[in-house]
C-alpha cells in the first residue's frame, strides 16, 4: 500500500511542477505578447493554460488524497511514507 502511495505522490509532485511550469510559460507568454504582439504567441499562451490546466487539476486533487491517507493512517497508528523514509 505504500508503495503504490509513494508512487502516486511521486506523479502528484511530477503533474504539479508540469502544471504550474505551463502556467509560468504562459505568464512569461503573455508578456512577450506585450512586447512583440499577440498575435505571434497567442496561441502558445492558450495551449499552456490548457496543457496546464489538464495536468495540474488531478494532479491537486491527487495530491490531497495522499495527504489525506497519511494522516488517517497517522491517526490510527500505521506506519507512513514518512515513517518509511526515516532510517531506522
Amino acid at each position: 500500500m505504500l508503495e503504490r502511495r509513494r508512487r502516486i505522490a511521486r506523479l502528484v509532485e511530477i503533474g504539479q511542477r508540469l502544471g504550474y511550469g505551463a502556467f509560468g510559460l504562459a505568464i512569461a507568454g503573455f508578456f512577450v505578447g506585450l512586447a512583440i504582439g499577440f498575435g505571434r504567441v497567442s496561441g502558445a499562451i492558450v495551449a499552456l493554460i490548457v496543457v496546464g490546466s489538464i495536468v495540474l487539476a488531478p494532479a491537486i486533487v491527487f495530491g490531497y488524497a495522499v495527504k489525506a491517507a497519511e494522516r488517517q493512517d497517522r491517526e490510527d497508528g500505521r506506519r507512513t511514507l514518512a515513517d518509511e523514509d526515516r532510517p531506522t
